[in-house]
């Protein structure tokens, strides 16, 4: 009865704080025409030949989306959704994997805004099991390691900008932690069983790390400990932190980690080329119907939803407009610049990349280079070949949703980007 309780008023609490209205009040994304935001509607066209050109061959079903200044000026579906031709509609429901990771950081940050924490305090401050964290030295041939300890705390900041020297499991670059990882039992991304991320990361917290924290860049598990690190923080599941806190105020209907049933006919299979013919993926270490079957219990804050290119938009017109969309404040825009701030210093050196606390940052030296966007445009992708993109000095958004798996010549994602950039006309 205490715990019911408990749950009830953080459920309160929290409806209390789901949104804040904001003196600034921009406009919800609609359509428009490109002339009406500056861009050229015969050089949009161009996007859609490429598409038009790249379904069969390298790819077999693709959703664009381009929009400038609050306004979508390019929005298509363009081939099949599953291996039996179903046509690919533009309202589609893709696996966007690790485009969850800036969703988890925005959840962290508004709970930072509220002086809940400090980025730089150590994460065992709220979980403990990250006490004394130590750093592999060695592996024998049996698979017994040895470790020495760490220099420093892993803190909220190394897990947001991973630096904290955690890995991946599966998809690590390393085979030794690939090992470590699967001998301990660790839930890399995405499951269908019944498992909660407090258990996965509860396990992780007693593995041995990449290096000491803050010292490299290692694409990490971090942002599935911080999604436990909300619901610890918040007192929901994170899930339900999600759809209060940021998804019903942007709007974001068809984003989740496991879809209603009423959604899941919308859900895009995940495909493959065998004997030159697209067929449905087989699964691997995951199933890749988890977001429609299973449990349902495991809310990656790395990996974990799916969604629609119209809410995706959504998310990233949020963060253009500085941190507010249809008069609804999700953070600051104080905060918003330091989310776009470069965090991890000289560690990326001499590259075209900068890295903040949500997302990847492109610097002088990419903006130079050409067909990146403009200093500042931040951009991921996800593991089922999905691709984002948002520039600040332009005003523009593009995405690029896709859903394969072991494919080699798909060139779409880079085509995309430069065919977006080459499209503004004012």
């Amino acid at each position: 009865m205490k715990n019911f309780i408990l749950f009830l008023f953080a459920v309160f609490t929290l409806n209390g704080l789901a949104q804040t209205k904001s003196i600034k009040k921009s406009p919800l994304l609609t359509e428009a025409t490109a002339s009406s935001v500056g861009m050229s509607e015969e050089r949009l066209a161009r996007i859609d030949a490429m598409c038009n050109e790249a379904i069969g061959s390298q790819v077999p079903g693709i959703v664009a989306l381009v929009a400038r200044k609050g306004k979508i000026v390019f929005y298509k579906a363009y081939g099949t959704a599953d291996a039996s031709g179903k046509v690919l509609k533009k309202d589609a429901i893709f696996r966007i994997a690790s485009q969850t990771k800036a969703i988890t950081s925005t959840a962290v940050m508004m709970l930072w805004e509220e002086g809940k924490f400090k980025l730089d305090d150590p994460i065992s401050n709220y979980i403990p099991e990250f006490k004394n964290e130590q750093v592999l030295d060695s592996v024998l041939k049996d698979g017994k390691y040895f470790t020495v300890a760490a220099k420093n705390p892993i803190t909220i900041r190394h897990l947001l900008t991973h630096t904290s020297g955690i890995g991946y499991g599966v998809i690590d670059v390393d085979p030794r932690f690939k090992k470590i990882y699967d001998d301990a039992g660790i839930t890399d991304l995405f499951t269908t069983e019944k498992i909660t991320i407090a258990e996965s990361v509860k396990k992780l917290a007693k593995l041995p790390l990449h290096h000491h924290p803050g010292e490299k860049f290692t694409y990490s598990e971090g942002l599935d400990v911080l999604g436990y690190f909300i619901e610890i923080m918040s007192g929901l599941p994170l899930d339900d932190f999600f759809r209060t806190r940021i998804l019903d105020p942007l709007g974001m209907n068809d984003t989740w980690f496991y879809l209603p049933q009423s959604l899941e006919n919308r859900l895009v299979a995940v495909q493959s080329k065998k004997n030159d013919q697209w067929v449905n993926y087989a699964a691997t270490f995951y199933d890749t119907d988890y977001p429609k079957k299973g449990a349902k219990h495991f809310f990656s804050g790395g990996a974990g939803l799916s969604s629609t290119a119209k809410d995706y938009a959504a998310f990233l017109q949020m963060y253009l407009n500085k941190g507010e969309l249809d008069g609804v404040r999700i953070l600051s825009r104080t905060t918003v610049d330091v989310i776009m701030a470069n965090q991890i210093g000289t560690i990326w050196e001499g590259g075209e990349s900068n890295y903040g606390l949500a997302f990847s940052l492109i610097n002088d030296n990419g903006e130079d280079k050409g067909g990146k966007g403009s200093m500042d445009t931040f951009e991921w992708g996800g593991y089922f070949n999905t691709q984002y993109f948002a520039d600040p000095q332009e005003q523009v958004i593009g995405i690029l949703l896709k859903q394969t798996q072991a494919i080699k010549n798909d060139e779409t994602a880079w085509k995309f980007r430069q065919l977006v950039g080459q499209s503004i006309d004012d």
